[in-house]
């Protein structure tokens, strides 16, 4: 038996919040990166959870929250992984500094 519903929201908002601290602490860029990475991972774990999530809402009478709701979630997760990665400061794509 996994475990409930409700400690997994709990805890997975724990991670959320305790990543969001960490990469807006501006004391520690290890920090800041490691939570940035931390961030990336869990966006990219639970976007299999959100593909579930959108194929059982639609099957749904009136098909839950409809297609306005999970196209634009779909196409928002790999963008967040994105941000995450550039704000932490561990990627730089699109924009690399300048060399001279």
């Amino acid at each position: 038996m996994g475990p409930s519903p409700e400690a997994v929201v709990l805890w997975t908002g724990i991670a959320e919040l305790l990543g969001a601290i960490g990469l807006a602490q501006g004391l520690s860029l290890p920090i800041r990166r490691a939570a940035a990475i931390g961030l990336a991972l869990y966006a990219v774990c639970v976007f299999p959870a959100n593909i579930n999530h959108f194929a059982l809402d639609l099957a749904k009478p009136g098909h839950g929250a409809g297609l306005g709701y999970h196209v634009p979630r779909m196409f928002a997760q790999p963008v967040l992984v994105w941000l995450a990665l550039w704000s932490g400061g561990v990627i730089e794509w699109p924009w690399k500094p300048r060399t001279r």
